[in-house]
C-alpha cells in the first residue's frame, strides 16, 4: 500500500503498545488480508459489509469500541447474514459493542430498584436508533411515545462490569451482555399498539422480534438492499418484490437475496453505482495481490473518507454516488491509483493486466487511453481509474 497511507486514521493513537489499537489493527489485517482473499466469497463478503454498515458502530467512541468493533462484525453480523433478520437484530442489540456505542448501559428505569436510588434515568439512544435505523425506518409509523416505551423495555440490557445481582451474585463474565434486573423498569409496556408483559429480558426480546418482522421493517430493509446492490434510486417494482419476500418468509434473508439476484434489474450492464472507498481498496488489493500492513490500510481508508468501523454517526456511511464522487475524493483516488501502479509488478503488460481484471467490462475507450499512455505506470493508473474499475 502506498506510503501516503501509512499515517494512522483520524483519532487512532499510533502506539503499538496500546492494546485497543493492537486489537483494532489485528482485526483490520484479518478483514483485508484474510477474508476478502477467498475465491468464492464475493457476495457473502459484500453482504457482511452491507450489514456492518446498516448496524454501524464507531471506534472513535473510545477504547471499548476499538477493541470490540471487529468482534461485533464477526460475532453479531456474519453468523446471521443468511439467516432470519430478527436473529441478527437480537445478536446486534445484545452485543457489547452496540450497547456501548449507543449508551444503553447508562439507561436505568426510573421506577426500578436502581432508579429509585439514582439520579440517572432513561437513555433513549439505543431505542431510537433501533426504530429509526435498524428496523422501521424514519417514516416507519412510530412516535416518540414508542421510542420511550422501547427504551423502558430495554433498561437492564447492559455490559458485565462487575455488577451484582439481587443476592450479590455476579451477573456474568466481564465484557459480555447481561440483564440487570435492578435497572429494569418494572411493569408492562405498550409499543406500536402491542402490550408486552414484564417478563425480564424476554420483554425486550419479544419486542425486537416483532420489530424485526414489522411491515415497515420489511420495506426499509428491501429499499436499502436494492439501493446498495442495484441503484441509488432503486426500481419501485424491485423494492416491492423484496418487501414481499421479506414479509412472506418472516424475514428469511436468504429468500430475499434470491429475489434480488434473480431480478433483471440487478444484472443491468450499465455500471451505475460507484465503489465506496472500502470497496475500491478491496478491488485494488484483489487486482494486485498486495498484502499491505494494517496500518497502511487504515490510513488509506481514512484518506479516502471511509475509515473502517468509524462513521460519523449511527446511520453509517452513505450508499450513493454523490457521497463518493466529490472532486476531493476523486483526487485522492488518483493519488492512490498512481502509487499502486508504481508498486504493481513490472512483468505485467498493462493491457493484458486490464483485460484479466476487468474481463468483458473493459471498454474500447479505456483500452485506447491505455495504449496512448506515456509509460507503463500511467497505463496502469488509467486502468485503476477507469469507469469500469471505479463503478459496479
Amino acid at each position: 500500500m502506498p506510503k501516503m497511507a501509512d499515517t494512522p486514521a483520524a483519532g487512532v493513537p499510533n502506539m503499538m503498545n496500546n492494546l485497543p489499537q493492537r486489537v483494532f489493527l489485528a482485526e483490520v489485517d484479518a478483514r483485508f488480508n484474510g477474508t476478502i482473499r477467498g475465491p468464492v466469497i464475493g457476495f457473502p463478503e459484500r453482504l457482511a459489509m452491507f450489514w456492518a454498515n446498516h448496524f454501524a458502530v464507531a471506534v472513535s467512541k473510545g477504547p471499548a469500541l476499538r477493541v470490540t468493533a471487529g468482534a461485533f462484525e464477526r460475532e453479531a453480523i456474519r453468523p446471521h447474514v443468511f439467516g432470519r433478520f430478527e436473529n441478527m437484530l437480537l445478536a446486534v442489540e445484545t452485543h457489547p459493542a452496540m450497547l456501548a456505542f449507543l449508551d444503553n448501559q447508562q439507561s436505568i428505569g426510573p421506577d426500578s430498584r436502581a432508579g429509585t436510588r439514582s439520579k440517572r434515568g432513561l437513555n433513549e439512544n439505543l431505542a431510537r436508533e433501533i426504530m429509526e435505523l435498524h428496523t422501521l425506518g424514519v417514516d416507519g409509523g412510530y412516535t416518540q411515545r414508542d421510542v420511550t416505551s422501547l427504551a423502558r423495555i430495554l433498561t437492564g440490557w447492559t455490559i458485565e462490569r462487575g455488577q451484582r445481582g439481587p443476592h450479590g451474585v455476579p451477573l456474568g463474565r466481564p465484557g459480555t451482555f447481561v440483564f440487570n434486573t435492578n435497572a429494569h423498569e418494572p411493569g408492562p409496556q405498550s409499543l406500536l399498539g402491542v402490550t408486552y408483559r414484564d417478563d425480564g429480558v424476554e420483554q425486550g426480546r419479544a419486542a425486537l422480534r416483532d420489530l424485526g418482522r414489522h411491515p415497515s421493517t420489511a420495506r426499509h430493509i428491501a429499499l436499502k438492499l436494492a439501493r446498495h446492490f442495484v441503484a441509488d434510486v432503486p426500481p419501485p417494482a424491485l423494492v416491492s418484490r423484496l418487501t414481499d419476500a421479506f414479509t412472506r418468509t418472516r424475514g428469511d434473508l436468504s429468500a430475499v437475496y434470491l429475489v434480488l439476484i434473480g431480478s433483471e434489474e440487478a444484472w443491468t450492464p450499465e455500471l451505475v453505482k460507484i465503489r465506496s472507498p472500502i470497496e475500491y481498496v478491496v478491488a485494488l488489493l484483489r487486482a494486485t495481490g498486495e498484502r499491505p500492513k494494517p496500518q497502511a490500510i487504515a490510513g488509506t481508508l481514512n484518506a479516502l473518507g471511509q475509515p473502517l468501523w468509524n462513521p460519523s454517526g449511527p446511520n453509517g456511511f452513505a450508499d450513493t454516488v454523490d457521497a463518493w464522487a466529490s472532486s476531493e475524493g476523486l483526487a485522492t483516488r488518483i493519488d492512490l491509483a498512481n502509487l499502486i501502479a508504481a508498486a504493481t509488478p513490472r512483468n505485467d503488460d498493462p493491457r493484458r493486466f486490464a483485460q484479466a481484471i476487468l474481463g468483458p467490462l473493459l471498454s474500447p475507450h479505456t483500452e485506447h487511453a491505455m495504449a496512448r499512455a506515456e509509460d507503463r505506470k500511467q497505463a496502469l493508473s488509467l486502468a485503476y481509474l477507469s469507469p469500469e474499475f471505479q463503478r459496479r
